[in-house]
C-alpha cells in the first residue's frame, strides 16, 4: 500500500510505493501538500503495477501532477538535455575536455537512435547496461569507463534539474581491464632512441621533442606554449596544465635555454603567440597520430596498415605502443631518478600528484629543481 515520508533535509513529501515486482520505491511527490501527495503517491502505484508502457506512465503522472500543482511536470528529451549540459559545460572546462564530452554522448545519443528523443526520465539502467556493453570488444575498457563516468556526470545533474529521481547510471558498473597484462608495457626512451627520434623529426617536431623531454610535460601541453610562458631572465618556464588545471613553474636547463636561443621569437612576444604555431592548431588526438608516424620513421614503430586493408574499420582494437609522446614524461622521470635526484623534486619539476607525503616532508626550491633538469642528457647538440 502507498505511504508517504519526509527526508530531514527537505519539505516534500515523498511516495512510498510497491511496483508489480513487489519492491518497494519511492520518488518525490514535488509537493508539501500531504494531501495532494498521498493522490500522487497512490498514482504511482497504480502506474507502476499495472500493465502500461514507460510512456504511458509518464503522461499519466505529468496530467496528474499539473492538477494537484497547478505547474507543469519538468521535461526533456535526452537529446535536447545533451544539448543543454554541453553548453553549460562549454563555460567551464578546457576545450579538450569539452571534446571528449562532446564524443562521449554523440555515441550514447547514436547508440540510442530514435530513443534520443525520448523524455529523459524514461531512460533505463538497461539503456545504460546496452550502451556500455555494446562498446566492450571494440574499444579499451578504459575508454569504455571514460564515457560511462561522462554519461554518469549528465544524469547526475538532470536529476539537479528535478528531470529525474532515479539515476539509471547509478549502479551502472564500470568495466574490468582485461587486457590490462597483455598490453605493450608503456616505457622511457633510450637514448640511441632519442637520437633516431630527433633525426626523424622536423624543425617544429624536434623542438616539441626538446621542450618535452626536459619539462617532463604532456604533449598538448607543449604544443600549446607562448613565447609568455617563458621568462628567460629567470630561467623559467610557467604554465598551467590543460588536463590538471595546476600551475607550474620548471627550470629552463642549459640544453632546452640553447635551443630556445635559436628558434625565432616575435618581436615583443605577444601572449598569442605560439612557439609551435603548426601544432598548436591541432588537438591531441592528430598530435598523436603525426608523432607516430615519426616514431615509425625512426623505425621505433611498425608502420600502419591502411584501414581498408584488414576491414576492421572503426571497430578493430586499438593498437597499442611502448613508446608515445608521453615516453618522454616517462624518460625525463626516470633519467632523474637513475641521477639520485630525490623523488619528491622529480615529482615537483614533471608535475605528478602522487605521493603527497614526499612534499610533505621535503621543501622544493628551485635549485633543487635546476639540479633535477641538469641531470638530464644534452640532446639538442645530439
Amino acid at each position: 500500500m502507498a505511504s508517504l515520508r519526509k527526508r530531514p533535509t527537505s519539505s516534500l513529501w515523498f511516495a512510498c510505493y510497491t511496483d508489480k515486482f513487489g519492491k518497494r520505491r519511492q520518488r518525490s511527490t514535488g509537493t508539501n501538500d500531504k494531501k495532494k501527495a498521498m493522490k500522487l503517491a497512490m498514482e504511482f502505484e497504480a502506474a507502476a503495477r499495472a500493465n502500461r508502457t514507460a510512456k504511458q506512465v509518464r503522461a499519466v503522472i505529468a496530467d496528474l501532477h499539473k492538477e494537484l500543482t497547478g505547474e507543469a511536470l519538468p521535461t526533456k528529451t535526452i537529446s535536447d538535455f545533451v544539448a543543454m549540459w554541453l553548453a553549460n559545460k562549454a563555460k567551464e572546462t578546457a576545450d579538450s575536455t569539452l571534446v571528449f564530452y562532446k564524443g562521449a554522448t554523440k555515441k550514447f545519443l547514436t547508440f540510442l537512435g530514435e530513443g534520443a528523443d525520448r523524455d529523459i526520465a524514461l531512460i533505463t539502467k538497461l539503456d545504460v547496461t546496452n550502451f556500455r556493453n555494446s562498446q566492450i570488444g571494440t574499444l579499451h575498457p578504459k575508454t569504455v569507463n571514460h564515457d560511462l563516468k561522462c554519461l554518469k556526470m549528465l544524469f547526475k545533474a538532470a536529476r539537479r534539474e528535478g528531470l529525474l529521481v532515479d539515476d539509471p547510471t547509478e549502479f551502472v558498473d564500470t568495466v574490468r581491464n582485461r587486457e590490462k597484462d597483455s598490453e605493450t608495457p608503456k616505457r622511457a626512451f633510450t637514448l640511441d632512441e632519442l637520437k633516431a627520434t630527433l633525426a626523424a623529426c622536423n624543425k617544429e617536431w624536434k623542438s616539441m621533442m626538446i621542450f618535452g623531454l626536459y619539462t617532463g610535460q604532456r604533449l598538448k601541453d607543449i604544443a600549446d606554449l607562448t613565447w609568455a610562458n617563458l621568462d628567460l631572465d629567470k630561467e623559467l618556464i610557467r604554465l598551467t596544465t590543460d588536463k590538471t588545471d595546476r600551475r607550474m613553474q620548471i627550470p629552463i636547463p642549459a640544453p632546452l635555454l640553447r635551443h630556445i636561443e635559436t628558434l625565432s621569437a616575435p618581436d615583443g612576444r605577444p601572449e598569442d603567440c605560439f612557439i609551435h604555431p603548426r601544432s598548436a592548431s591541432l588537438d591531441s588526438g592528430t598530435l598523436s597520430n603525426q608523432f607516430g608516424k615519426i616514431l615509425a620513421t625512426a623505425g621505433l614503430r611498425e608502420k600502419k596498415a591502411h584501414r581498408k586493408s584488414h576491414g576492421l574499420g572503426r571497430s578493430a582494437k586499438r593498437t597499442y605502443n611502448a613508446l608515445t609522446f608521453h615516453s618522454l614524461r616517462a624518460t625525463a622521470t626516470t633519467m632523474m631518478h637513475d641521477a639520485g635526484i630525490p623523488a619528491a623534486i622529480v615529482q615537483e619539476i614533471i608535475g605528478h600528484d602522487s605521493e603527497e607525503i614526499h612534499r610533505a616532508y621535503v621543501k622544493v626550491d628551485r635549485t633543487m629543481m635546476a639540479k633535477g633538469t641538469d641531470s638530464l642528457p644534452d640532446i639538442v647538440g645530439a
